[in-house]
């Protein structure tokens, strides 16, 4: 069963796809997928057992983006079921031109007019379920039993405990906490664990300020990992850790695929849908406000207290609770 899955492009996302995929792997036993996505979800899930091809979509970046996909349907052929966890009518086009019969993609104008399957799935719901009823819409024996987030990168180990932070949030400056707060609930752990500070290309300067903090709070037994890791790498650190104390954010999701123990710092976001999914020891600070949530990239209202009104103390408090 050839199956074609296009990813979402935001690694966070990416993640939340895997119990969607697990049940396709269970429902057709003799499964075999080809991934395409973005670079960073396809360098996260392509170490699936089940994943035959694992191709990154640059198609974006070509002068006709039509034309490209339409050279990368034809590369790709024909496959058994074609699913797109991506709503966009580029993945759609991708879909039609390989020339698949069965394929699946949330309602949208696009899809209706393009697809077989469009079915109507209701956001108000985590996007794990969402993820998993549209793979198996086509499905008669699906329950709703949904499994744990899974990534097949083997995790790090640590001669010591580990204390993960992240500060990072690539979507925009509304979803991230403190570096000097981060820095705060790091000191308070620094004698029962040893601190790697985690971080993307563009949260170096962000990392070096949580890294300021602790020399400044006197705390020496940390690493600054902060734009030094590739995508296995990353998954891999995170993995390792003991403890987790982040944004909600793509390594937030990558800490729940390996049952890391986890706090996350909420804001502006809808916290019911994209929290961990099925981490056994996780927590979530947050504060209710009347604006949130905004999902917004930046504060809309330039006060930013949905994070500013969280002090570490809270953290600790949330991290003592779970450990």
């Amino acid at each position: 069963m050839k199956i074609l899955i296009i990813l979402p492009n935001w690694l966070g996302d990416a993640v939340m796809t895997t119990p969607a995929i697990e049940l396709l792997a269970q429902h057709y036993r003799d499964a075999k997928f080809t991934f395409v996505g973005s670079y960073v979800s396809i360098e996260a899930l392509k170490h699936h057992p089940l994943c035959e091809r694992a191709i990154v979509d640059t198609t974006k970046k070509a002068p006709s983006r039509m034309a490209a996909t339409y050279r990368l349907a034809k590369e790709l052929g024909a496959f058994d079921l074609a699913i797109s966890f991506r709503n966009q009518i580029h993945a759609s086009l991708l879909l039609r031109f390989t020339k698949t019969v069965l394929c699946i993609a949330r309602a949208s104008w696009h899809s209706q007019l393009l697809l077989s399957h469009t079915p109507k799935i209701s956001t108000n719901q985590h996007l794990v379920k969402q993820y998993a009823q549209l793979a198996m819409i086509n499905s008669d024996s699906f329950t709703g039993e949904i499994g744990a987030l899974q990534l097949y990168i083997q995790p790090q180990k640590f001669d010591k405990p580990t204390l993960g932070i992240n500060a990072g949030a690539t979507y925009g400056s509304a979803k991230r906490w403190y570096p000097e707060k981060f820095a705060q609930v790091a000191a308070e752990y620094a004698k029962q664990y040893d601190i790697i500070i985690f971080g993307g290309p563009n949260e170096v300067e962000m990392s070096q300020e949580i890294e300021e903090n602790l020399i400044r709070l006197g705390i020496k037994n940390y690493t600054n990992l902060a734009g030094k890791t590739n995508i296995e790498e990353l998954c891999a650190n995170i993995g390792g850790c003991s403890l987790f104390v982040t944004n909600d954010s793509g390594p937030m999701h990558i800490a729940a695929a390996y049952q890391v123990p986890t706090v996350s710092v909420f804001g502006p976001t809808k916290y019911k849908e994209t929290s961990q999914w099925m981490n056994e020891k996780s927590s979530i600070v947050r504060r209710e406000m009347e604006c949130s949530p905004c999902m917004k990239r930046e504060c809309p209202l330039g006060h930013h207290e949905c994070m500013k009104l969280i002090d570490a103390l809270e953290v600790i408090k949330a991290i003592r609770r779970i450990s």
